[in-house]
């Protein structure tokens, strides 16, 4: 079963031990890379080719290893074939710089 959309007013929220974050990706990109929050998302870059929903799967394992989690820890809740997506990330072991300590 899949999780419900979580409406947010920044770019991330603690759901317990479960990250939430809303993405705005980029696929096509040079590398793979976190960029900056714009307004109530994250920009993030994949080098992938959005096809079918592998860029998509490029970025969760790319995310998987900046959380260091494992893919099946990642959930896509919405925005698998478009730029605008959630994801949930379960127990992440690790932070980004730009995303805070959970309070």
């Amino acid at each position: 079963m899949a999780s419900p959309r979580v409406k947010m007013n920044t770019f991330y929220a603690w759901d317990g031990d479960t990250l939430v974050l809303n993405l705005l990706g980029t696929p096509n990109a040079k590398s793979n890379r976190l960029g900056k929050p714009k307004g109530n998302q994250l920009k993030i870059n994949v080098a992938a080719v959005p096809k079918g929903g592998r860029a998509t799967d490029h970025m969760v394992k790319f995310l998987a290893a900046e959380f260091g989690v494992k893919t099946a820890d990642i959930e896509v809740v919405f925005g698998r074939m478009n730029v605008n997506k959630q994801i949930r990330v379960t127990c992440p072991k690790k932070l980004p710089k730009v995303i805070p300590a959970k309070p």
